[in-house]
């Protein structure tokens, strides 16, 4: 298993998205983003922070 807490991108987020997988952590962080932030589309800069910031559960 793996997650990502949303606040190594948006302080004071405490989002934690998780995934078997980085694709699901990715498509859940997209999810996240669009349901908290009001973020339709990720940035490529914001994926690659997101994806940097993926660790084991």
């Amino acid at each position: 298993m793996k997650q990502f807490q949303c606040a190594t991108v948006v302080d004071g987020c405490d989002g934690v998205v998780t995934g078997a997988t980085e694709d699901e952590v990715l498509a859940a962080a997209a999810a996240h983003a669009a349901d908290a932030h009001g973020m339709n589309e990720v940035p490529p800069e914001v994926v690659a922070a997101i994806r940097a910031g993926i660790t084991d559960a």
